[in-house]
């Protein structure tokens, strides 16, 4: 019973949490074939098929997913680095070859990070393969040179030293290679099909659409009149009418988008293939098509479009009887995987949410096929081009050495003037700033730019939004495990458990020093690796024990207390792991320099049922743990993984890394395999992840700034094949993490101030997250991490004197930019413990074996906040029918159903007391004379802040493009979705 119950519940969470995933939730590829109405084959092709129907049928529970997240992949306002944290500031620029003789440009700019207090030196490297950017740490005590700069990004090897380049003209040049990365504007065609056509042409040929296509237009976005349209035109006339007069456009999330609408564009009727039209939607990368009539009707095929261009489709029906929409997406088989994944079934009955989906998939799908050989291919081309004329044209000056360049090749980033030529430094400076500045306005007044997004998901409940677990903890975490709902942490002063709003209470004292923990519930055992040197030990200890002292409040165990939980022939030893989805046993692979020992966990087979096990244990486990091996490596593991095999009996792997590879050994064998050599001088290895893509191994190896996936399949006679696959990928962190979390959609990288969330599937970076003096803390279940902020009520002026600090008039070269001290006068420094809840992240709701081992609470007062706004604003400390209650009553009040006021009950106090704290009288928030009630004056959409209109009457609605996401008076319509949708 105990290994039934083991199995059901910890391999459960442990299975979503450590990355049990599938690409089937991204559709699968199939060949589509188009025909004519006598049946003859027209044209054939092969697309990636994505109906959200493909998890609906699968039996295995850990890892499927419920949910989808819908996110902006590689959001401009994280990527464009060079507008958003060079131009218009104090930067330095470089020009150099490399040992292929392939010039390059390298940008430096030290700078506040989202005037967090958090000084940083961005780096952009411009080579022919491609854009290069990473974060490094600023120090006040150890310089920065160039030639560690380029060796961070793998470039260590030049023909031409690289040289400064001082003219300020270089900034429109290097905006013009960071341009080549892609449009931040978007075009997309619409095409209105008929029930039953099946080919192009009589698709084009429409000259008018449906009732339900113009409703489907009006949600897209607002109809413009083109002559005079001052706006992003997307390729139409705006002068002489002769690409229509109307079309549609709106601007979502800073991008603005125009729709080639096939119904606008000018119908032809002697032209029977409307060319016109198709030389706009034809040329598209994106394309809405827009089908009328029943699921049971001739379906629409990609084939059907004659289109070299083309490489995605979304298909649109519309329901009429449950006023829903249906939604299928084609993308041709070169294109990567780009999300959101669909929902199942893909079906939406909410307009609003249906529109944010679409838009979010189709600019995903633009960014992604970008990335295709056809596009990808010749923008590399482009950029070779580029930047081999742009070194051409400043040769002349390399060898005049005149003041365009400066001969100073591995100088600091920020270097020291002589006072003789400051004024000159601090003129020339002046007219950098000066000019950058202006190309900035030139480039944000074109449109050729997204607008700052800070506020844009204000209303968004993120899945990585952290809460409040432990404030002003005052002491230094080594390692630290999950317990049930609490937390087993090593400090400097002794084993703490430590539960929300409770005192921690002390397990073992600072003798017993922990570096390493493994809290597995349903054994009933926890796992730690004490000391150091050659006094570092394993020891095992039952929990039931460890709970029976905390509930007797017996001594504090010792060090000295704990020689009978020493596992044998671990003396010595700096690392272990265990296998993070059990089976029928537990494994331990200890390393002591380069032995790896393999001890396993006995199960009794004579106790049937998890409480006699437990009664009949001794105190200590050690004895139910037998050595099976010993594996000797050429040298010692600086990172170890264990990787199950499929049949768990002779094909279970060790990953290790070390020296400059990562290496696969066989547990039963002791055989090991080359999987992936660090082609780098110095090697930072980070760590070795096991996940398992449809019951399948596979490892995300993390070193230096990449993250590698390699899949190793299939075992042949216990040896796995770990050649390179077309499943493997690899993507790059802007900064070098510590330590790397998978939970299935999201990997999140933690740095020494901030995490960077990106996918598991195509690695696209989906939000950055700025935390003052990160430390992870725990990760098996909940995330935990510690971190650090400044509780003050000036933080409003702060950030002002670092915005313009951070683009100064007249800088000079001889200052280094000025970075407030995280503690200033008038501050109270403040250590927290923050969560992010796994079921967030993962979609769904985790399973826990045992309940705290605390004593409940009567009361928990649940305290949220997003990582980006430290420190934590508390939330309504209401349950959440107490919150429904309340939001139906006041529904039917809006409504003009109840004339009596809510009753001022104790929930409704704490409303009011909760909604008079957070709301702002500025944003047009009024309290009721009549009832202890608040009502916003203006509700927005949460995506947008797009206005709903009352009115039932499309034309009566508010203009959509009104931003303005702050002005919610509280924050019961951010935190629960379906008590918006009621309330709209």
């Amino acid at each position: 019973l105990m290994r039934c119950f083991y199995s059901s519940s910890v391999s459960e969470d442990l299975g979503c949490r450590r990355g049990e995933f599938s690409r089937k939730h991204y559709g699968s590829v199939e060949l589509l074939i188009s025909s004519d109405a006598d049946g003859a084959i027209q044209r054939a092709g092969r697309f990636r098929v994505e109906n959200g129907s493909s998890g609906e049928t699968t039996g295995y529970a850990p890892g499927t997913w419920h949910r989808t997240d819908v996110h902006l992949e590689n959001p401009e306002y994280h990527t464009r680095w060079y507008f958003k944290y060079f131009l218009g500031k104090v930067h330095q620029n470089y020009i150099g070859t490399d040992a292929e003789k392939n010039p390059f440009f390298l940008s430096v700019v030290l700078s506040d990070q989202n005037n967090q207090r958090i000084p940083q030196y961005h780096s952009i490297l411009w080579r022919k393969t491609g854009t290069q950017k990473i974060c490094l740490p600023y120090s006040p005590t150890k310089t920065l040179s160039v030639k560690s700069i380029l060796s961070a990004m793998s470039l260590d090897k030049f023909e031409k030293s690289p040289r400064e380049i001082f003219h300020p003209e270089i900034q429109k040049d290097l905006l013009v290679l960071e341009e080549q990365e892609g449009s931040v504007n978007f075009k997309f065609g619409v095409l209105y099909a008929k029930d039953g056509q099946l080919t192009d042409d009589e698709m084009f040929s429409n000259e008018t659409g449906s009732e339900s296509f113009q409703r489907f237009l009006h949600l897209l976005g607002d109809t413009i009149t083109l002559k005079g349209w001052s706006g992003y035109r997307g390729g139409l006339d705006t002068k002489n009418d002769t690409t229509g007069t109307c079309s549609i456009y709106t601007v979502f999330q800073g991008h603005e988008i125009m729709f080639h609408v096939s119904t606008m564009l000018p119908y032809s009727r002697e032209n029977k293939q409307q060319v016109e039209r198709k030389r706009h939607i034809g040329n598209d990368i994106v394309t809405i098509i827009f089908q009328e009539g029943e699921e049971s009707s001739p379906a629409f095929k990609p084939s059907m479009i004659r289109s070299h261009f083309t490489h995605i489709f979304a298909l649109v029906r519309y329901n009429k009887q449950n006023d829903s929409y249906r939604l299928k997406i084609f993308s041709e088989e070169s294109v990567p995987l780009f999300g959101p994944p669909l929902p199942s079934p893909p079906v939406f009955t909410n307009h609003q949410e249906f529109r944010d989906f679409v838009l979010v998939k189709l600019i995903n799908g633009e960014k992604a096929t970008l990335e295709t050989p056809t596009f990808s291919q010749k923008r590399q081309r482009t950029l070779d081009m580029l930047i081999r004329s742009l070194y051409q044209d400043m040769m002349p000056d390399l060898h005049k050495g005149n003041n365009m360049l400066n001969r100073r090749s591995f100088s600091d980033v920020l270097p020291e003037s002589p006072k003789s030529t400051r004024k000159r430094e601090e003129a020339r400076q002046a007219e950098f700033v000066r000019l950058g500045q202006a190309l900035k306005l030139k480039t944000t007044v074109k449109g050729d730019t997204t607008a700052n997004l800070a506020t844009t998901s204000f209303c968004k409940k993120e899945p990585w939004e952290s809460q409040s677990f432990c404030s002003n903890f005052p002491h230094e975490v080594v390692c630290a495990d999950s317990w049930g709902q609490s937390l087993l942490v090593s400090t400097d002063a002794g084993i703490l458990l430590i539960d929300d709003g409770q005192p921690s209470v002390q397990v073992f004292d600072k003798t017993l020093q922990i570096k390493q923990m493994n809290v597995l519930e349903a054994l009933d055992l926890l796992i730690a690796r004490t000391d150091k040197g050659k006094d570092s030990r394993i020891l095992v200890f039952r929990l039931s024990g460890v709970q029976k002292d905390i509930e007797a409040k017996k001594m504090i165990r010792s060090k000295y207390d704990c020689r009978e939980n020493k596992l044998e022939r671990t003396k010595g030893c700096h690392l272990y792991a265990i296998n993070t989805h059990h089976g029928s046993e537990l494994r331990i692979v200890v390393a002591i320099r380069n032995k790896l020992l393999l001890v396993t966990k006995k199960y009794n087979s004579h106790n049937t049922s998890a409480s006699t096990s437990l009664q009949s244990s001794p105190e200590s486990p050690v004895e139910e743990f037998q050595y099976i091996r010993e594996i000797c490596l050429s040298d010692p593991p600086v990172v170890m993984t264990l990787v199950d095999g499929p049949t768990g009996d002779s094909d279970n792997m060790i990953c290790v890394a070390y020296r400059h590879q990562f290496d696969l050994v066989n547990e039963s064998t002791g055989e090991s395999y080359r999987l992936h050599h660090v082609e780098t001088n110095r090697v930072n290895f980070v760590a070795a992840i096991d996940v398992y893509e449809d019951g399948e191994a596979g490892l995300l190896l993390c070193y230096n700034y990449i993250c590698q996936y390699r899949k190793v399949y299939p075992f042949s006679g216990g040896s796995p094949l770990v050649q390179p696959s077309a499943y493997d990928f690899h993507f790059s962190w802007n900064q070098v993490p510590y330590a790397v979390v998978c939970a299935f959609p999201y990997v999140l990288a933690f740095t020494t101030d901030s995490i960077e969330i990106r996918l598991v599937v195509n690695g696209n970076l989906v939000h950055t997250a700025v935390v003052p003096e990160l430390q992870l803390v725990a990760s098996r279940s909940d995330i935990y991490f510690k971190a650090t902020a400044a509780v003050s009520g000036s933080s409003d002026s702060s950030s002002k004197e670092m915005s313009s600090k951070s683009s100064p008039q007249t800088p000079t070269a001889y200052e280094k930019p000025e970075f407030p001290l995280p503690s200033l006068e008038g501050e109270v420094p403040c250590k927290n413990l923050y969560k992010i809840p796994l079921s967030n992240l993962v979609g769904r709701s985790i399973e826990r074996p045992l309940k705290s081992p605390l004593t409940p609470k009567v009361i928990t007062a649940t305290t949220s906040s997003g990582i980006t706004s430290l420190p934590v604003m508390h939330s309504l400390s209401l349950s959440r029918m107490e919150i429904k209650e309340i939001a139906s009553r006041t529904r039917k009040e809006l409504l003009g159903l109840l004339d009596e006021p809510i009753p001022k009950t104790e929930s409704a106090q704490k409303l009011k007391k909760v909604s008079r704290r957070q709301s702002d009288p500025r944003k047009g928030a009024v309290r009721s004379s009549s009832s202890d009630r608040i009502i916003s004056s203006s509700f927005e959409g949460c995506s947008e802040g797009r206005h709903l209109s009352t009115s039932s009457d499309p034309d009566t609605s508010v203009n959509r493009e009104e931003s303005s996401p702050s002005s919610y008076p509280f924050q019961l319509i951010s935190l629960y979705d379906e008590d918006i949708i009621d309330l709209k």
